[in-house]
């Protein structure tokens, strides 16, 4: 089964006429002959019809909130009903169960009041900061201000069990009354309900501003974040800054994959899907229509699209060398669009960031933009592959396909890691030449299958072998007297064959092993921000690679870095899940 976040946008009606709205003038009641629940429900049977399952469904516009009381409310009801009715599934592939999710700018809040209690919908609301610019930016389409109505609107939340939440966008204008956001920031944190440590800063770009509005630089971006950065360190909004506030930054956000289109949808009401708000009613980013389209020919167009967007920019080669491609994985396809730039608008902020995050260059650098290369940009990934070995050392392949022992350790078949039902075959990290990363939460099912012939390889003593399991933070450290910068240890765990072989398996010929005890164990010590790292391999075949090492000289050359079988994963609470998922 696959897995999509849903954005749906029951209506494109709008009751303000922000200025920089990426909407322009479409945000009017299109008159569709469906309902906002008919194209919701229609769209959710047919995505599970061929087994693809959206795990989030929010509410987006238009603005949500001009929806009469009734429609609204059955909206909710039925994502609400849609989470309870299908947690197994949902929470089995590791994804959080959450409550309704409301994208919404606050002006009309009030009349859909009792929904948002009844079913504690979680709230995301928008405005301008500082408050001295928002009258001048979020207008009613009458031309009235907003602000006060809005603040009012917030108190109105105070006493809802969901969580509430803001955002606000930062252009030119705003960056220059730093000094005013920043206040505005504390007295929303002092004076409101909105839970401030969750709060986002969106970084506009020059699209329909109408010269109102403009894009800061890079350099400006940069200054922005120290200044408020200065601002809020040590306080008690630490944790925001530290998360939230620049999330759309950092390697959790949407373009942290290499193609989005595999991932992220926006269904409008008339049932035409686009890759999200940015690419909403823009055709280089529409995917087809739900009534009309058949799913697979929608999730086709949706890589397609994604990836053209991608290619008819180019590829940066300053993005092969900066070593952060495994993270930014070059930005936002639409923005790069409307640039005509192969690189994110917020490079240098991104790489701050990073840095701020203690994210490393990545190691394995060379490999992972070859990779990327050969998936976005097959037409120049050759200019990219990574160099051959000098002449006269044989090639690994080589060493391994002659050391019988050697084989052992790199067999691809040796271990199977599961999580929640979806299968891994594990392989060496430095034969496989691209990372592979998976979310693990407290509550997933992550189990290890050991094919049994593994525990007597190269052992004299079978009995006295063992599974061993080498747990790394994704933190990383200076190791060594050559000072090599790698991935800190955390703990090493050995079970015996003999105790393999009393623990239940419900795979023929292989052992199976829990592994989710040993990572909660250790999970506090885990890195909340970069990947962590967990290989496999037994005590007898590790011994074998450590004498290797010190006897062939050619073999230590390509096997520095641990050679066993591995997984990277993040590792989050389930809180954190699910305030990844709402985003």
């Amino acid at each position: 089964m696959r897995f999509i976040h849903l954005l749906y946008v029951p209506t494109m009606a709008c009751n303000m006429q922000c200025r920089y709205c990426y909407l322009e003038d479409n945000t009017v009641d299109s008159g569709s002959d469906k309902g906002p629940l008919e194209t919701l429900q229609y769209a959710v049977n047919k995505f599970r019809a061929v087994e693809v399952m959206p795990f989030n469904i929010s509410l987006h516009g238009g603005e949500v909130t001009t929806l009469s009381a009734g429609d609204f409310r059955y909206l909710i009801a039925f994502i609400h009903d849609y989470y309870e009715e299908n947690e197994s599934l949902i929470t089995g592939a590791g994804f959080r169960i959450g409550s309704p999710h409301i994208k919404t700018n606050l002006y009309d809040l009030g009349r859909h009041i009792d929904t948002i209690r009844d079913y504690s919908v979680s709230v995301s609301g928008s405005l301008d900061l500082p408050f001295s610019l928002h009258d001048t930016f979020r207008l009613t389409k009458g031309g009235e201000p907003t602000l006060q109505r809005i603040l009012q609107n917030i108190e109105l939340l105070q006493s809802l069990p969901g969580k509430k939440k803001v955002s606000a966008t930062i252009f030119k204008e705003h960056y220059l009354r730093t000094e005013e956001m920043i206040e505005d920031i504390r007295f929303l944190d002092r004076e409101t309900c909105l839970d401030m440590n969750d709060f986002n800063f969106m970084i506009g770009f020059d699209y329909n501003c109408g010269g109102l509005l403009t894009a800061l630089s890079e350099e400006e971006q940069v200054d922005f974040y120290h200044r408020i950065r200065e601002a809020f360190e040590g306080t008690e909004l630490q944790k925001g800054l530290d998360t939230a506030w620049f999330a759309e930054f950092g390697p959790e956000y949407c373009t942290n994959c290499d193609n989005c289109g595999s991932k992220f949808f926006l269904l409008e009401r008339n049932g035409d899907i686009y890759s999200c708000v940015r690419g909403q009613k823009h055709e280089e980013f529409y995917y087809g229509n739900i009534y009309k389209d058949e799913v697979d020919d929608i999730l086709a167009a949706a890589l397609d699209k994604i990836k053209a967007a991608h290619g008819a920019v180019g590829f940066d080669p300053a993005c092969a060398r900066c070593g952060y491609l495994y993270l930014c994985k070059t930005g936002c396809p639409f923005v790069k669009d409307l640039y005509h730039s192969p690189r994110s608008y917020t490079c240098l902020l991104q790489k701050e960031l990073y840095k701020q995050m203690q994210y490393g260059p990545d190691p394995g650098n060379m490999y992972t933009v070859y990779e990327y290369l050969s998936r976005m940009h097959p037409q120049i990934a050759e200019d990219y592959r990574p160099p051959r070995i000098p002449m006269g050392v044989p090639p690994l392949q080589d060493l391994i396909k002659a050391d019988a022992a050697l084989r052992y350790i790199y067999d691809p078949d040796a271990f199977v890691l599961t999580l929640n039902g979806t299968e891994y075959k594990l392989k060496s990290q430095i034969l496989r030449g691209e990372r592979m990363f998976i979310c693990i939460t407290q509550d997933s099912d992550v189990s290890l299958y050991i094919r049994k012939e593994v525990l007597e390889a190269q052992s004299d003593y079978p009995a006295n072998n063992s599974l061993f399991i080498q747990l790394l933070s994704g933190d990383m450290i200076v190791y060594g007297d050559e000072g090599r910068t790698k991935q800190r240890h955390i703990a090493n765990e050995a079970v015996y064959k003999g105790v393999l072989e009393q623990m239940p398996s419900d795979r023929e010929g292989f052992y199976q092993y829990d592994l989710m005890p040993f990572l909660r164990r250790y999970g506090q010590y885990l890195s909340k921000t970069e990947a962590n790292n967990v290989f496999f391999t037994t005590t007898a075949l590790r011994n074998v690679h450590y004498n290797k090492q010190r006897n062939n000289a050619f073999y230590h050359m390509q096997a520095m870095d641990l050679p066993f079988q591995n997984i990277e994963f993040y590792y989050f609470s389930n809180q954190e899940m699910e305030e990844m998922i709402r985003g």
